[in-house]
C-alpha cells in the first residue's frame, strides 16, 4: 500500500510564507512526476505546480515568481515554498504522484488527503 502524506498548513496573513512538504510511503518501486494541486471552496480542483524526477518544474501562471516546489528523490518527498501570499491562495493543497509500486508494476497517480491553506488578515 503506497500513500502520501502532507504537513505544514495552516493560516497566515497576506504576504506570509508557507511550506508544505508531502511524503510518499509504501512498498514503492519508481516516482515519476510529483506535483502539488489546489481546490478553492466551490471551485475545481486546479494545478499548482509539478516536478519531474529529473527536477524540471511547471507552474501555475498564477503562483509564479512566488511559489517554489522542489523533491529529495531519496526521502520520496516535495516541499512546496510558497512566498507572497495572497488572500486568492486559499484552498486545500494535495500532493500527487505519479507512482509505479512494487505489487503493480504499472504507473497510478496517488493524491494525499488534502492540507487546508488560509490567508486572512
Amino acid at each position: 500500500q503506497v500513500q502520501l502524506v502532507e504537513s505544514g498548513g495552516g493560516l497566515v496573513q497576506p504576504g506570509g510564507s508557507l511550506r508544505l512538504s508531502c511524503a510518499a510511503s509504501g512498498s514503492i518501486l519508481r516516482i515519476n512526476d510529483m506535483g502539488w494541486y489546489r481546490q478553492p471552496l466551490g471551485k475545481e480542483r486546479e494545478l499548482v505546480a509539478t516536478i519531474t524526477s529529473g527536477g524540471s518544474t511547471n507552474y501555475a501562471d498564477s503562483v509564479k515568481g512566488r511559489f517554489t516546489i522542489s523533491r529529495d528523490n531519496a526521502k520520496n518527498t516535495v516541499d512546496l515554498q510558497m512566498n507572497s501570499l495572497k488572500p486568492e491562495d486559499t484552498a486545500v493543497y494535495y500532493c500527487n504522484a505519479k507512482m509505479i509500486p512494487r505489487t503493480r508494476w504499472f504507473e497510478a497517480s496517488y493524491w494525499g488527503q488534502g492540507t487546508q491553506v488560509t490567508v486572512s488578515a
